[in-house]
């Protein structure tokens, strides 16, 4: 659950100011927030808001593919979706292969099934589970079409892999490296298709992350980009102006749209696969 850069930088210790989140998610404190690294997002805090709201929102649009079943949320980063499939599912097994994330989400989450191991080699059995969740992960792994074939290993015959990552051609747009340092690969859809097919998934689904009219107003009002702002006011190290502090901390998932139309200009890319029972 990747953004593009960490507010931490530009965050004096103790001063971030804290915003409500989902009703799912527990307010975060000083005690239970994990630290900003750039390499995942956090709910509560005022300037990481967007980025926050832009992952939630994938998670309440295909939470309903969960219910009832046992999941596998591969890399679960924070915890806060996988505690927010814990409302629909049957089960949820989380997994994440940094000690400190298993840590607290144990501490914090414990609806969770929370377990550490490699992405590349799940620690689960054959045809153990019924829904796959990866969402804003694949594009920092190095054997991303690996980890694809162990997540149909996995899923039972007609389970699903549900999954999200930024789009190549917006995200890093012209470049041939990733602009954010923990990304080791980006994708288009059709590159994402393809990994997907390639791995035995049917794709039943490809569409995208948009920003929504009130979105689409605020990148007008930051002379044609409300995402580059942000990221200046980072990378500059100072303190954010109030008026920009305000417009993100205001971001709700409603500000967002997933639109299968115009994929090639969508923010990220979401993803179903099916392992069709003949494959």
């Amino acid at each position: 659950m990747g953004v593009i850069w960490s507010t931490e930088s530009v965050l004096p210790a103790g001063t971030a100011n804290v915003v409500p989140v989902s009703d799912s998610t527990a307010r975060v404190d000083d005690a239970q927030q994990l630290p900003l690294t750039g390499e995942r997002t956090v709910p509560g805090i005022s300037e990481e808001n967007y980025w926050f709201r832009r992952h939630e929102v994938v998670y309440r649009a295909l939470l309903h593919r969960c219910s009832g079943r046992t999941v596998l949320e591969a890399g679960a980063g924070e915890g806060y979706g996988a505690d927010m499939i814990a409302d629909v599912a049957e089960k949820v097994v989380g997994l994440d292969y940094d000690e400190t994330a298993v840590a607290h989400i144990r501490a914090r989450y414990p609806r969770v099934d929370m377990r550490l191991g490699n992405l590349a080699e799940l620690p689960l059995d054959d045809e153990s589970v019924q829904t796959v969740v990866n969402f804003q992960v694949i594009e920092h792994l190095w054997d991303q079409a690996q980890f694809l074939r162990e997540c149909h290993r996995v899923l039972t015959p007609g389970g699903e892999l549900l999954i999200s990552t930024p789009n190549r051609i917006t995200f890093s747009p012209g470049r041939d490296t990733p602009l954010n340092p923990f990304h080791t690969r980006e994708l288009n859809a059709v590159e994402l298709s393809e990994l997907l097919v390639d791995a035995g998934f049917r794709v039943e689904l490809m569409t995208g992350v948009h920003h929504g009219p009130a979105l689409r107003a605020l990148d007008d009002k930051y002379g044609g980009s409300f995402i580059d702002a942000q990221i200046e006011r980072a990378l500059a190290g100072e303190a954010w102006p109030d008026q920009l502090t305000a417009d993100v901390a205001a971001v709700t998932v409603d500000d967002f749209a997933l639109e299968s139309e115009n994929i090639d200009a969508s923010l990220d890319l979401v993803a179903i696969a099916v392992k069709d029972p003949a494959r």
